[in-house]
């Protein structure tokens, strides 16, 4: 494939001659710097013989590049506009797979045949996080991501304890994979421009991550602990058992229950699920 990748002429020429405007409610923003999406492509590290799966392609400005550099491309869209763009743009493509859905409400590990591929992708802001969430779900079919997302965002995937960013959401990334800033992508490279930075995330899931079940009683533990900051383990958790059986877990686990939930690793917070489910 030779097609070039799109230019901010190209973006609103077809915006208008398939008479579309962003979705500011859908988090539509679309990259519109050609060296900018090479750039990805080539930070991705993907190659000829990859499989990638793209959420969100919108008018393929980071799909024809990726197509250039790999075997094959499953893209997920959810706008029936921009699924007209992309077939009247891309449909007869070798190696071009466009599915019209909710990535949301879709099997992605089913979708890429069950792998190996990679996530790449320039995910909608609004539903960024549980859609790496679901990615990370869907096991070794999706061994790997490299997505754009709100620099704040991705800062608090990949913050540690002691980072002011530091989450709830953090540990649970972490519990599943090592995720990583990679590139800064400014706002710039847009239309729209939005308001805030981007990033490009790398998170690549752990050959030890958690099964699903024990993933879930994780997540709910980590979701207590972080509903109210300000509190101790010991009151945030005590909703979690009585109060023998919590204190029992915590000294077996040995985490101090006067301790806020910011002070933990995801490895506390294994330690202290499995004191608890004990």
């Amino acid at each position: 494939m030779t097609r070039d990748p799109l230019t901010p002429t190209d973006v609103r020429r077809l915006l208008q001659e398939h008479g579309l405007a962003p979705r500011k409610s859908s988090g539509q923003n679309f990259v519109v710097d050609p060296n900018t999406v090479r750039r990805i492509v080539e930070a991705s590290g993907v190659g000829p013989d990859d499989t990638v799966l793209e959420i969100g392609p919108g008018l393929g400005s980071l799909t024809i590049p990726l197509l250039a550099a790999v075997r094959r491309v499953v893209a997920i869209e959810v706008d029936a506009g921009l699924v007209r763009v992309l077939q009247h743009l891309l449909g007869d493509e070798p190696g071009f797979t466009l599915l019209h859905a909710d990535a949301m409400r879709t099997d992605l590990a089913a979708a890429v045949d069950g792998g190996p591929a990679t996530l790449v992708a320039n995910l909608p802001y609004n539903v960024a996080t549980p859609l790496v969430m679901q990615a990370l779900e869907a096991g070794p079919a999706l061994v790997e991501q490299y997505v754009m997302v709100q620099r704040e965002v991705g800062e608090r995937w990949s913050a540690r304890v002691g980072d002011p960013l530091y989450s709830a959401v953090s540990v649970k990334v972490a519990l599943s994979a090592d995720a990583r800033i990679d590139l800064h992508v400014p706002r710039a490279v847009f239309h729209p421009v939005p308001n805030v930075d981007s990033v490009m995330v790398r998170i690549r899931r752990r050959d030890d991550a958690p099964s699903p079940e024990v993933r879930s009683r994780l997540a709910a533990l980590v979701d207590t602990a972080f509903a109210q900051r300000r509190k101790t383990l010991r009151n945030t958790l005590r909703t979690l058992a009585p109060p023998e059986q919590l204190t029992a877990a915590f000294a077996d686990a040995g985490i101090d229950p006067g301790a806020r939930a910011e002070t933990l690793t995801p490895e506390d917070f294994v330690r202290l699920a499995a004191a608890l489910d004990a």
